[in-house]
C-alpha cells in the first residue's frame, strides 16, 4: 500500500535534509554527521582537501582538519568496504559480518594469499601493536601498482575477513590493528546472520537518503538488488510514489513526518559526496549529470580534473574544477547548468553563489584570494568575475 504521493521537489528537499544539507546541521559535529550518513567515502585524490574532509566541510563549515581526523578515528570508527572504501561508525561493525563471511567463502579478493603470511602478520601485530604496511615490510613487490608484496596481500586479506581493522590513517597509510583490540568486545562478539545484516544496512540507507528506489538502496552500501528485495519488508521503510519516477520507491517514515524546510547551504561538494556519488540518482533527483574526470585523459575532459558540484538553494548549479596557487584559490574551469544562466538575473544569482562558495572554501584552506580562470563559452566573463569578486 502506497503511504504517500510525493512531488519531485519534495523528494529533492527530503534527500537534502536527510544528507545534512538542509535545515539544522550541526548537531553532534563530525561524529554525529558520520552516524547520520552511515558512511563517508575515502579517496586518494586531494585538491582542496581529501574527500572525507570535504564531506563535513560542506555541511558543518570550516571544521579544522585535525578535528575531522580526531572525530573519525578518535571516537570509534573504522574503515571498510561500504559504497567503496569508507569511514564507518564503529557500531556498524557487526552489520558487515555478511561481507566478511562472503570474502572468506570466496577465499581471495584480488590476489591469492601466500601460505603462512597471515600467521606471520598476526604474530607481528600481537607483539608490536598497530602497524602500517611499510612497517610490515612494504606494499609493493615491484614498481607496478598491482604487484603487491606478500605482506600487502596478507594484511588486506585479513582486513577483508575481519581479523584486522584499519582504525586510523597516518600520512594516508592505513594503520592496522587486531580486531580483538580495536573493536569493542560487545560489538566484536556479535555475529548477525546475513538477513539481519542486510535488513539493518538497507534501513540505514533509507534513513540516509530519505526517499530511495531499490537501486538507490542497493548502491548505498553496495549490496545486490535482490538482497534489498529480500529484506525491504522488514526495514520499516514505507512504499511511496514519486512524481516522474519510473521505479517504485521507499521512504523513511521519520522523513515524511514533517516537511523538509530550513536554510540551504551554498557550497562545493566532493565528487565522492554521498549526495552525488550515485550518478543515476543524482540525475533523477537533481537533473544533474555528474562524472569524475580525474581518470579521463586530459584532452578528453569536459569539466576538469576534480570538478566539484556547486550546491546552492537546494540545486546543483554547475561544477568548479579548483586548484591552489600559493594563497589564491583558482577556479580553473567553471561550468554552469543551462538553467543557471538562462537569463541575466539567473546568471548573476549563479555567479553570486559561485563567489560565496569559492570565498568560503578559500578561507577554509588558508587562501586569501580567488580567481576564475575559464568559464563556459558564451558567458560574460567580466560580469561573472565582478560578481565573484564582490562576494569576497
Amino acid at each position: 500500500m502506497i503511504e504517500a504521493e510525493l512531488s519531485a521537489d519534495e523528494v529533492r528537499r527530503l534527500q537534502l535534509r536527510a544528507q545534512g544539507l538542509l535545515g539544522a546541521r550541526g548537531a553532534g559535529g563530525v561524529t554525529g554527521l558520520l552516524r547520520r550518513l552511515g558512511a563517508v567515502q575515502l579517496d586518494t585524490i586531494s585538491v582542496l582537501a581529501r574527500s572525507h574532509e570535504l564531506v563535513p566541510y560542506a555541511r558543518l563549515g570550516a571544521v579544522g582538519r585535525d578535528a575531522v581526523e580526531a572525530a573519525y578515528w578518535g571516537s570509534g570508527a573504522f574503515e571498510y568496504w561500504a559504497h567503496a572504501a569508507s569511514v564507518l561508525p564503529m557500531d556498524e561493525w557487526p552489520l558487515f559480518a555478511f561481507r566478511r563471511r562472503a570474502f572468506r567463502r570466496r577465499g581471495w579478493r584480488w590476489h591469492k594469499v601466500p601460505e603462512g603470511v597471515c600467521q606471520e602478520i598476526l604474530a607481528r601485530l600481537r607483539a608490536d601493536g598497530p602497524l602500517t604496511t611499510k612497517e610490515l615490510g612494504g606494499a609493493k613487490a615491484s614498481a607496478d601498482w598491482w604487484d603487491w608484496s606478500d605482506h600487502k596481500i596478507g594484511i588486506e586479506w585479513l582486513l577483508d575477513v575481519g581479523e584486522v581493522v584499519c582504525a586510523r590513517r597516518v600520512g594516508w597509510r592505513r594503520v592496522y590493528d587486531l580486531a580483538e583490540r580495536a573493536v569493542p568486545a560487545p560489538l566484536l562478539d556479535q555475529e548477525p546472520d546475513d538477513e539481519a545484516c542486510l535488513e539493518a544496512l538497507v534501513a540505514r540507507a533509507g534513513r540516509a537518503l530519505g526517499v530511495a528506489t531499490r537501486a538507490d538502496l542497493a548502491d548505498y552500501y553496495r549490496v545486490k538488488a535482490e538482497q534489498v528485495d529480500a529484506v525491504i519488508g522488514a526495514t520499516g521503510l514505507v512504499p511511496v510514489r514519486v512524481e516522474g519516477w519510473r521505479h517504485a520507491a521507499w521512504a523513511d517514515p521519520a522523513a515524511l513526518a514533517e516537511p523538509a524546510r530550513g536554510r540551504h547551504v551554498t557550497t562545493l561538494l566532493s565528487p565522492f559526496d554521498s549526495l552525488v556519488w550515485d550518478r543515476a540518482r543524482t540525475s533523477r533527483v537533481f537533473g544533474f549529470d555528474h562524472r569524475l574526470e580525474a581518470y579521463v585523459p586530459k584532452a578528453k575532459r569536459v569539466h576538469g580534473y576534480f570538478a566539484m558540484p556547486l550546491l546552492s538553494g537546494g540545486r546543483l548549479l554547475g561544477r568548479v574544477d579548483p586548484a591552489r596557487e600559493g594563497t589564491t584559490l583558482v577556479a580553473r574551469q567553471v561550468s554552469f547548468e543551462p538553467s543557471a544562466t538562462r537569463t541575466r538575473a539567473r546568471t548573476e544569482a549563479s555567479a553570486a553563489a559561485l563567489g560565496a562558495a569559492l570565498w568560503r572554501a578559500a578561507g577554509w584552506v588558508g587562501c586569501d584570494d580567488v580567481r576564475v580562470e575559464r568559464l563556459d563559452p558564451g558567458l560574460d566573463g567580466a560580469q561573472v568575475a565582478a560578481v565573484v569578486r564582490a562576494a569576497g
